[in-house]
């Protein structure tokens, strides 16, 4: 075999080996991450008699499948507790779980269930993303759209992402899911955010 075969047939394997290991890539599942349940809470905003009030409820599960070499592969499993939601006034949080707002004893958890991403500026899901999805409460299930983002841990490197926090916001119609009580009292709308820590399992 010549000089000038052998450079062209290790020119061949060189880039056939390059171009098995980018089609390995992005055949990569997502990966999963756990809830770091002391750095996840979802806040919430409501009006109360013209006052905004604030309040909070744990998450008690979130599933987040991240795909670095293909964001719009992503999905996020979330849900919380309305049983133990609390807001700064005991009555607002006992009227929160009657059987007129979110009727917590029938049902004790709400849940989002990712369907779409939307990347935001340069192809990246911390940047003005948007997650869509079905939102679940009171038994009823509407579509809904957040703005989302996704952070590496404070001084980890680019590369390094076992601890993620995701942020998602936005705002529904509580009376779309039927939490009807109290509007003489309460405006419809409830801003909403999501903070989940997770860890790569």
């Amino acid at each position: 075999m010549t000089k000038e075969m052998t450079q062209t047939r290790r020119s061949f394997l060189a880039a056939t080996g390059a171009l098995l290991l980018s089609a390995s890539a992005g055949l990569a599942a997502p990966r999963q991450y756990g809830l770091a349940a002391n750095a996840s809470r979802v806040g919430f905003v409501y009006t109360l008699s013209g006052a905004a009030q604030k309040g909070t409820m744990p998450i008690t599960n979130a599933d987040i499948r991240l795909d670095p070499d293909n964001l719009v592969n992503s999905r996020v499993d979330v849900s919380v507790s309305v049983a133990k939601a609390k807001t700064g006034l005991i009555f607002a949080t006992d009227a929160l779980k009657s059987a007129e707002v979110l009727d917590a004893a029938r049902h004790p958890t709400i849940r989002f269930v990712s369907t779409r991403v939307k990347l935001g500026a340069g192809g990246r899901i911390s940047d003005g993303a948007q997650l869509s999805g079905l939102l679940t409460v009171r038994g009823v299930t509407k579509p809904v759209t957040f703005k989302a983002s996704v952070y590496r841990a404070a001084g980890s490197t680019a590369d390094d992402l076992d601890q993620l926090q995701v942020r998602l916001s936005g705002a529904i119609s509580r009376s779309a899911f039927g939490a009807t009580g109290y509007g003489d009292l309460v405006d419809d709308r409830i801003a909403l955010d999501i903070q989940a820590g997770v860890q790569a399992l």
